[in-house]
């Protein structure tokens, strides 16, 4: 069952429920009130007409008149005595009044219901001033009539019901169509992106929880459409740069079997298949690298280290190759700094941040560290405009870079180190790198 249709019957079958208990409740409480109402009407007219007995039929003569001018009202009574035990007077059929007095029926409480075989009468009992008279007013009316108001009532109701039922129906298949349209709309953009169709995306016209849904699935489909195209461009990548030194491998490889090299060239031949070779192992081990940091996030441990002594790490390890190209590494770093990282991957991207800052710099790299940022600059020609919105990606490096893989791995392991790594220039005009970490 579709989604609407299940909203639909769910809405439909708790307004049915909602609309019995209503109506269950209102019709059980309705005849009580109408009893009561009726009730309290019989002893306002009750009390009219002792206030008119009291004044002008005061005498027992006069109750015997009153007799006659009470039969001619249009309302259900009797005149009892109490202490007699006799109806002295009475509107009602004379077989009411003998079934009434062969029951006792005067006896009971004055908020009592008086039966008489299957019928039932609501009653108001006035008594009739002296009070030691015993004369009583007993006014009734037949349960039947409010019955047949109550009937009456809730057959009005149960329309009002059924209108109100068709009404919120309506209006809530009109509200889940356009609650759940925009739902099957976001399924269509989901097939299309299973199928890869990124460039067929349509926005849908949404509100609400299903507006954000919708924007993330769309900004879903934007970073799986880069990671794809990234995925494409490092196979690309990869292909070529794993091509040349194979083709080199592969061309001295066959001269050497063919001997066509001379003495001398063969071995310079051998030289450069084993440059080759070391060449293959580097790029391989990198990517290795790199997809173990994409892979394997539960094989990071990170922990609490002073940013001095990591620096200090770099500077040891990059000394070499700052002696042979002849250029100055300064280092400047807070004594308090402390940083929350897996140590041993975090030196791993510095030294490449470094690395490749030693290699294009032309007299000086300098290393800060001021709280949780760390920044390397160079004065070296800096990073061009083209290469500098992909300058972290695989297999992108500049004129005298070495595999393109150093600044990826860089990049992989700030982000697993929950920061984040810019490229930009540096006012010694080179490039400048800027790590930030959470503290």
């Amino acid at each position: 069952m579709k989604l609407q249709s299940q909203l639909n019957v769910a809405f439909t079958a708790l307004l049915l429920v909602i609309l019995t208990v209503t109506g269950f409740v209102i019709y059980s409480l309705i005849l009580g009130m109408l009893i009561n109402d009726e009730r309290a009407e019989l002893r306002q007219k009750g009390e009219l007409l002792v206030q008119v007995i009291n004044e002008q039929y005061g005498t027992r003569e006069g109750i015997q008149s009153f007799s006659s001018f009470l039969k001619q009202q249009d309302l259900q009574l009797f005149l009892y005595n109490r202490n007699s035990d006799q109806i002295l007077a009475s509107t009602l059929p004379e077989r009411y009044v003998e079934g009434f007095q062969a029951m006792n029926s005067f006896s009971g409480a004055p908020d009592e219901l008086m039966e008489i075989g299957s019928n039932k009468f609501v009653t108001s009992r006035i008594l009739i001033n002296p009070p030691v008279s015993g004369l009583e007013l007993i006014l009734l009316t037949p349960l039947n009539d409010l019955q047949a108001v109550q009937q009456d009532f809730f057959q009005r109701l149960l329309i009002v019901f059924m209108i109100g039922a068709a009404a919120a129906v309506g209006l809530s298949y009109f509200l889940t169509r356009k609650l759940v349209t925009p739902l099957s709309k976001l399924k269509v953009q989901l097939k299309k992106i299973e199928n890869r169709k990124f460039d067929e995306l349509e926005p849908i016209k949404a509100t609400g929880e299903i507006k954000e849904v919708g924007q993330s699935v769309y900004e879903m489909a934007d970073e799986l459409q880069r990671y794809v195209s990234s995925q494409q461009t490092f196979f690309q990548n990869a292909s070529h740069e794993l091509k040349t030194p194979l083709m080199t491998i592969q061309g001295y490889a066959e001269g050497i079997r063919d001997k066509v090299f001379d003495e001398e060239d063969q071995e310079k031949g051998l030289e450069m298949m084993v440059t080759e070779v070391n060449r293959l192992k580097m790029i391989i081990n990198e990517m290795i690298l790199l997809a173990k940091l994409d892979s394997e996030s539960e094989t990071y441990e990170p922990e609490e280290v002073q940013a001095a002594e990591l620096i200090g790490q770099v500077v040891d390890r990059a000394l070499p190759l700052v002696n042979e190209k002849g250029i100055t590494l300064n280092h400047q770093v807070d004594a308090d700094s402390t940083l929350f990282v897996d140590q041993e991957r975090l030196l791993r991207a510095l030294l490449n941040i470094t690395f490749n800052g030693i290699r294009h710099a032309n007299t000086r790299v300098d290393i800060m560290v001021k709280g949780s940022v760390i920044t390397i600059e160079d004065d070296g020609p800096g990073i061009s405009d083209d290469l500098l919105p992909h300058i972290f990606h695989r297999f992108v490096k500049g004129k005298n870079g070495e595999t393109g893989l150093g600044l990826a791995i860089a990049r992989a392991i700030v982000e697993q180190s929950g920061g984040r790594i810019t490229a930009g220039d540096s006012v010694l005009g080179g490039a400048k790198f800027t790590l930030s970490f959470t503290i």
